[in-house]
């Protein structure tokens, strides 16, 4: 038999709680709702989602004129939001705050950067192709340099004017020592560099509690959708503090041979990972022979 913990601070993120309940609100009333991309990144949730009535579209071009379209907590580029008022779109905005005020601040930066005929540079520190980081580039016209890790930036050093000023902006669900390590290359370089503060807190404050959480615990099993990206940042940090971690997204892919009897097992997970998923994963185990 294994003892079985589940992390207090695992589950969804506020902004990602908002855009689901403002789902579930709408569906509730009328059975049906587009979501332009996955309102989570986790499949089984998107299955339950789909149960409902949600119906994820990867474009507004899908959406029937007059329609109703929700964007998630990820945000979207202008252009977006131009596009659906043109089609006379109803718009359901669930963009986390947190990440309204980053592209807020990357507007911002590019017009400093650019004024009295500076031409700064504006670097995003986030995953290419990201949900996310698609709408902060869209905020400056696609003219920011994205990397998305150490070595990225290094082949693109060659490309950076590093006498123009340069302003830098984390994804919300990136690393925090990983951006510092970006930062810290960059002024290495002699950049004239402002680092902006944009990891959101309620994940920064996830690794340092999910640190000391994988130690305490024999086996982590850390609950994730594939294409999670903070899924993906809190999971190799478990793991590199805790070799017993295992990946899943669902129930089916425990592996009972992963536990021995006394085991401490820590179940934790993303920010877009439901609590009852996290439930589920507990009861499991507990059943284990």
């Amino acid at each position: 038999m294994v003892n079985v913990e589940i992390d207090s601070g695992s589950g969804f993120c506020g902004g990602v709680i908002r855009a689901i309940s403002s789902a579930e609100e709408y569906l509730s009333r009328h059975g049906s709702l587009y979501s332009l991309g996955d309102i989570v990144h986790n499949e089984a949730e998107l299955s339950r989602l789909r149960e409902q009535g949600l119906v994820t579209v990867t474009s507004l071009s899908e959406v029937p004129d007059g329609g109703t379209v929700l964007i998630r907590a990820h945000g979207e580029p202008p252009v977006t939001y131009a596009e659906a008022s043109a089609r006379k779109l109803t718009v359901i905005d669930c963009s986390c705050p947190v990440v309204l005020q980053l592209q807020r601040r990357i507007r911002e930066a590019y017009g400093r950067l650019h004024q009295e005929g500076r031409h700064g540079q504006v670097i995003i520190f986030g995953r290419v192709g990201h949900a996310e980081v698609l709408g902060l580039v869209g905020q400056v016209d696609g003219d920011a340099l994205v990397v998305e890790n150490e070595q990225m930036l290094l082949d693109a050093l060659p490309r950076l004017d590093f006498s123009q000023p340069m302003e830098i902006f984390s994804q919300t669900t990136k690393s925090p020592s990983e951006y510092a390590a970006i930062c810290q290359v960059l002024r290495e370089r002699g950049a004239q560099l402002t680092v902006h503060d944009t990891i959101c807190a309620q994940v920064a404050n996830r690794h340092e509690r999910l640190t000391a959480f994988a130690r305490q615990h024999h086996v982590i099993l850390f609950v994730s959708g594939r294409t999670s990206s903070n899924g993906k940042v809190l999971s190799d940090l478990c793991l590199s503090v805790n070799p017993r971690t295992y990946v899943i997204g669902s129930l089916e892919e425990i592996d009972p041979s992963w536990f021995e009897d006394g085991d401490r097992v820590g179940i934790c997970g993303a920010t877009s990972t439901p609590k009852w998923l996290l439930e589920a994963v507990a009861d499991a185990l507990r059943r284990l022979p």
